[in-house]
Order: structure tokens, then C-alpha cells, then sequence
């Protein structure tokens, strides 16, 4: 609910003609006057826990903040114009003390707060319309003939929205707490926020052809089925989703061991769905910025590109994540010593001279180099294909 910073100054409703600022990219653009629907404003004051009662103005003035911040937070959060409208409840003054209390301790830094509101304004809202579009949606369906959507959408919300509170933010402890252990295990200060992570794209293979033949609904649960088994794949096994982005999932792991693990995986299941098209996989392994629960440099468009070239069903790996596969001991520095020990073992053990003749190492996979080839922007790479050595782990 951005607003605009006019005010009379002397606590009177300000002039009922609004100036209307400019928003992100992903922020409403334009004046929006809520809505006066009797049973939309019942629902807001059941999920709000309160009725509306001020002005932006006159909230900002109540939270002891200025418009000016006011604003700035509001339009970080995502909400769009409302001008003077009288649409705001005490939680919304309460949400302003409590932004400007953080800044006023000096717990936050003023564009800290603001980027805490954008972050936490973009996830709600994904989340809140999934709920709507999804669950909410299907879970309205007026259980009688005669009974309308809107008879049967109040009581429900009221049910649900204290197990769903609860829920989210449990979940939210949960991931937080996942959270900070990895970043206070990080080897030094600089690594909090630089770190050295395994990132993995996970692409659809000719996904923009299938966007022509198969119908709306097919696609969105094609998406929906891809989506779902990447991200029970990736926590399963110790890795990170960091997004989805329709036919493409962007994941992260601590260690290349874990990544790798997660990328066969992932070839593996999509390759046993005869409705799923074939997947490609790309990773690479170096320094890593993360901001607002994202990923950023040269090893993420490293990961990318290797994604983009790496042959179907198959995983392509960069030069220093094959390195670290095998100072983990997950992957042979030579597959010729290897299989040389492999021999050795399996010779002394025929003649009966085991003991003179050391184990050969296990290995998790397998590497094989490729062609060294030039990647846009990167310069000449030379990819490595990972492959499963034995069965996968359970």
C-alpha cells in the first residue's frame, strides 16, 4: 500500500488529490483505492485482526515515523498506492514502530530495514497467492447447491488462518535456524557473505516446444509435477532450492559431493517419468555472493552455462568441481589408477594373496573430460561429465 508523502502537517486528512510515486518492476504501478466490498473488508479485518482506522498519514504520525520512511517501507514490502484512503489498521502502525525501532537501536542500518521489508513483502506475497489460487480456491467450492463461494469463504479463513499462522511460522524458525548454521560454520567473516558453494541448474529439454502442443492445464502440471520433485529432491538430500523458474530449477549445495548427488538424482527420476522430458544439468564449484535468499557470480552463470551445453539426461560439471570431487575422495583423481587398483585387488585376491594387496578406494562417481570449448563471457572452460559409480545411496 505505497503512498504518497503529502500531508498538511497539522493532523488533518491531507488534500484528497494524490501524488503517485514511482515503483520497482515488481510493485503496482498506479493508484489503487481499496475496495469497499462488504464482505472484502470483513475478511481483511478477520485476517488483519483489526478494523480500518487511519490515513498513511496518519499512521506514519501514530508510529512516530516519517512519511517519507513511511513510505519507503511500504513501497518495499510491495504494496501499492493508496493515496490518503482511510485503509490502514493498527497492525500496520505496529509493523512502521516496529521497522523504525530496529533502525532506531541500531540493530539495523535504514537500507537494511528496507531491503528486510522487500524480501519478506516478495515471499508472502508469492506464497499468499498460491494459497488463494490453489488451496483456498479449490477448498471454496460451495459444498451444496445453492450455497455461494462467498458464504463459504469466511468461515473457512477463520478456521484456517490461526493453523497456517502457526505453520508458517514454524517453518520460518526452521529455515532460519538452518540458516544461521551454515553461515556461523563459515570459515572466516568474509565467507558469511562470499562463500564457496556447489550450484546446480536443473533444465527441461525442449520445453519451449512442448509450451505449443500441450494445453494450459497439461503444462501447469507438468511444471508443477517437475517443480515438486526437484525440491523434495534437493532438501532431501541436504541441498538448497534457491528458485524455479518454470522448465528450470536453480539449486545450491555446501559441499560438491552433495550436489552431485542431487544432480543424478534428479536425471534419474525425471528419466524414470515417461511424461517428463529429458532433463540437462549444469554445476559448477567457486565463490558465491548470496542476497535476499538468492545467488549471484561468475560461478552461477558458469553453472548456467554449462546447463545450456551439457547433453540430455547427463550432468556437466566445471574444472574446480571435478577438483573438489576428488580431494573429497568422492571421485578418482584418474580413472586409469582406479581401475589399475581395481585390478591389483582383484587379481591378488584370486591367488589368495589379499592381504599383500591393499583394498581399492570406493568412489561415489566418476568424471571423463570433454572437449575444452569457449563459453559466452567466460572464456575457454573444460567440462567434466559426472557419472554414478555403483548404485546411488538410499
Amino acid at each position: 500500500m505505497t503512498v504518497d508523502d503529502t500531508s498538511s502537517g497539522d493532523g488533518t486528512d491531507p488534500p484528497s488529490e494524490p501524488s503517485v510515486h514511482s515503483t520497482p518492476h515488481h510493485e503496482v504501478d498506479h493508484t489503487a483505492e481499496p475496495t469497499d466490498d462488504p464482505l472484502a473488508i470483513r475478511l481483511e479485518a478477520l485476517i488483519l485482526g483489526s478494523d480500518r482506522r487511519y490515513t498513511p498519514f496518519q499512521a506514519a504520525r501514530t508510529a512516530g515515523v516519517s512519511m517519507d520512511l513511511a513510505s519507503r517501507f511500504w513501497r518495499a514490502m510491495g504494496f501499492a498506492d493508496i493515496g490518503q484512503a482511510k485503509a490502514l489498521t493498527e497492525a500496520d502502525v505496529l509493523a512502521l514502530r516496529r521497522l523504525a525501532g530496529l533502525v532506531e537501536a541500531g540493530l539495523l542500518s535504514e537500507p537494511m530495514a528496507i531491503q528486510v521489508a522487500r524480501s519478506t513483502g516478495q515471499t508472502t506475497a508469492r506464497l499468499a497467492e498460491w494459497q488463494i489460487d490453489s488451496f483456498l480456491e479449490g477448498l471454496t467450492e460451495p459444498p451444496e447447491p445453492g450455497m455461494t463461494r462467498t458464504e463459504v469463504t469466511y468461515p473457512l479463513v477463520e478456521l484456517l488462518l490461526p493453523e497456517l499462522q502457526e505453520f508458517l511460522v514454524y517453518v520460518w524458525r526452521r529455515q532460519l535456524a538452518a540458516a544461521t548454521g551454515r553461515v556461523v560454520q563459515a570459515a572466516d567473516d568474509e565467507e558469511m557473505v562470499d562463500r564457496r558453494l556447489a550450484v546446480g541448474f536443473a533444465d527441461l529439454v525442449g520445453f519451449t516446444r512442448l509450451t505449443r502442443r500441450l494445453e494450459e492445464e497439461e503444462l501447469g502440471e507438468l511444471v508443477e509435477a517437475f517443480e515438486t520433485t526437484s525440491a523434495d529432491l534437493v532438501a532431501a538430500h541436504g541441498g538448497r532450492l534457491i528458485k524455479t523458474l518454470g522448465d528450470e530449477v536453480l539449486f545450491a549445495a555446501d559441499d560438491a559431493g552433495t550436489a552431485g548427488e542431487i544432480a543424478l538424482r534428479l536425471v534419474e527420476a525425471m528419466a524414470q517419468d515417461t511424461t517428463m522430458p529429458a532433463l540437462r544439468v549444469g554445476i559448477a564449484f567457486g565463490t558465491v555472493t548470496t542476497r535476499m535468499g538468492d545467488v549471484f557470480g561468475t560461478t552461477v552463470n558458469l553453472a548456467s552455462r554449462l546447463t545450456s551445453i551439457a547433453p540430455k539426461d547427463a550432468v556437466l560439471v566445471d574444472g574446480a568441481f571435478a577438483q573438489e570431487l576428488t580431494r573429497t575422495g568422492d571421485a578418482p583423481a584418474s580413472e586409469t589408477e582406479a581401475a589399475a587398483a581395481a585390478e591389483r585387488a582383484r587379481l591378488a585376491e584370486k591367488e589368495g594373496r589379499r592381504d599383500e594387496e591393499p583394498p581399492p578406494p570406493t568412489y561415489r562417481f566418476g568424471l571423463q573430460p570433454m572437449w575444452q570449448r569457449p563459453v559466452r563471457g567466460l572464456g575457454v572452460v573444460e567440462p567434466w561429465l559426472l557419472a554414478r559409480r555403483g548404485k546411488p545411496s538410499s
